[in-house]
């Protein structure tokens, strides 16, 4: 029986992320996957997505521009060379890790790393068993980390064919654009089909929302802008209602929906069923040897350690936030703590997050909703992008900065939402300052680039320390600024204005 100082299953981004660290420390690793490595946030989740969100932005842009601006010509999508084109983001990224983990056999690692495709399941808390197309062999670990990700969540009451009506795991496998779609569930995957779709400008798309408004975990005024930038994308919302049925008729989708009372049957070319993910730990013997679930099937885990001390669950087999960066931070964290390397537990305070919508949403740390919930006291400043040169330049893209810092002289951050044009690009200083336990002084003070959008940030910690270049009490329109002390929320007093 070969024996392993570290097993690592699932060769997803926190699976490869724990792998490649445990070299660090010269730890004989096994990383293990049925078939391909990579996961989902490759093939079917993040790269994927983004890049066509990036592809349909661009037609978007381009298409928003004939007709303004002098611009004059003819304009026609080839959807086949968009999909070409999606096709091989992901095959680039896909020869990247494989080539990086056949070049590590050749640079003196072939020792220390090993690759094994197969299904994988715990026999007991130190050996798994792994089975292919070859046969079967069971192998011992001193320690195993759990990566094995997630999938779309179904409904049994839904035909999902995966070619009508799809999960996000199929949807990137249409060669051409539907006539139209709807799209179930108004989280940040649907919304984020619904911008891509739309961006494109040959499908209408429609969403089923059971809340009375999308992206509910977010404050009203991001919600708000997220909405009427779909609309004017020419997206119909369904708020507040309720699926009756969905079922494929004729080869097409005819789905009821009742609003309020108010019932209609709409029918479309294509569905997408996006009610979230649920953990893979099926097949994995994780109860013979006493690994903890949750009520939801999630692996429970305490700072990435499982119930069973040498087993570790890291990414979106947890239930802990599903992100690709998360998943990679959880397994560089676990293997320090395997090595003993670790210097405390892992902080999701800072973690920042981009939701790829029309605009663009980008988070880090609490909105308002969460200060609220956990009784904070907390200053916002909101800024909108007109009054940032930068913005002017690009013709006033929709958007605004909002920080929240707590309500004394300390002036700490509690968190920061950007939306609009390049909001991605714009969190991670004030990420930072989170993760230093700082205030906005610095951020105030350093010089940023000019013109850029990030100037507003600046602009916004200068309000908050009262030396700003726009006064609030003279800019109401495009900068607003409040204090809330917790024991004040039910009356909603504002302290600056």
């Amino acid at each position: 029986m070969e024996k392993y100082d570290i097993c690592v299953i699932g060769a997803g981004p926190a699976g490869y992320a724990a792998a490649m660290r445990a070299i660090d420390f010269g730890k004989k690793v096994v990383l293990i996957d049925k078939n391909k490595v990579g996961g989902a946030g490759l093939y079917d989740g993040a790269l994927s997505s983004k890049t066509l969100w990036e592809l349909s932005k661009d037609v978007n842009h381009t298409k928003s521009r004939v007709g303004t601006f002098g611009i004059n010509c003819d304009f026609n999508l080839d959807f086949s060379v968009v999909k070409k084109e999606l096709d091989t983001a992901v095959n680039e990224r896909a020869n990247q890790l494989e080539s990086h983990l056949a070049g590590l056999l050749e640079e003196g690692y072939k020792n220390v790393f090993f690759l094994k495709y197969g299904a994988a399941k715990l026999i007991t808390k130190n050996e798994v068993e792994i089975k292919s197309d070859e046969g079967s062999e069971v192998i011992f670990a001193d320690n195993i980390i759990i990566a094995t990700g997630s999938r779309p969540r179904k409904l049994a009451h839904i035909p999902i064919d995966e070619n009508i009506i799809v999960t996000s795991d199929t949807i990137h496998q249409w060669d051409k654009l539907p006539k139209s779609l709807v799209i179930l569930g108004a989280g940040v995957i649907g919304c984020e089909y619904a911008t891509i779709y739309s961006n494109f400008g040959e499908t209408k798309v429609k969403i089923i929302d059971k809340a009375p408004r999308i992206i509910p975990f977010e404050d009203d005024d991001v919600s708000e802008m997220v909405t009427t930038q779909l609309e004017k994308n020419g997206v119909e919302i369904h708020h507040g209602a309720q699926l009756l049925r969905m079922e494929i008729i004729d080869g097409e989708v005819e789905y009821e929906i009742d609003c309020g009372g108010t019932k209609s049957v709409h029918r479309v070319e294509k569905a997408l069923v996006s009610v979230g993910r649920i953990p893979n730990t099926e097949g994995l013997g994780l109860e013979k040897v006493g690994v903890k679930l949750t009520d939801r099937g999630s692996i429970w885990d305490d700072d990435t350690q499982t119930s069973v001390p040498n087993i570790y669950a890291i990414g979106d087999v947890t239930a802990d936030i599903a992100l690709v960066n998360v998943g990679e931070l959880e397994g560089r964290h676990a293997i320090k703590r395997i090595v003993g390397e670790s210097k405390g537990p892992l902080s999701y305070d800072n973690i920042c997050s981009i939701m790829f919508l029309k605009p663009i949403v980008a988070a880090v740390g609490m909105n308002e909703k969460q200060c609220r919930e956990k009784g904070i006291s907390y200053q916002v400043v909101k800024l909108d992008y007109r009054a940032i040169p930068r913005a002017i330049a690009m013709r006033n893209p929709p958007g605004f900065f909002k920080i929240l810092v707590t309500n004394d002289k300390e002036m700490k951050v509690l968190g920061m939402r950007v939306v609009g044009a390049q909001a991605s690009t714009a969190i991670q200083a004030v990420g930072l300052l989170m993760y230093m336990n700082k205030g906005v002084e610095e951020l105030a003070e350093m010089i940023h680039p000019h013109p850029s959008l990030i100037e507003g940030i600046q602009e916004c910690c200068r309000v908050l320390l009262g030396k700003s270049i726009f006064k609030p009490q003279v800019m109401k329109d495009y900068i607003d600024y409040r204090g809330y002390m917790s024991d004040q929320f039910d009356s909603v007093t504002e302290y600056y204005s």
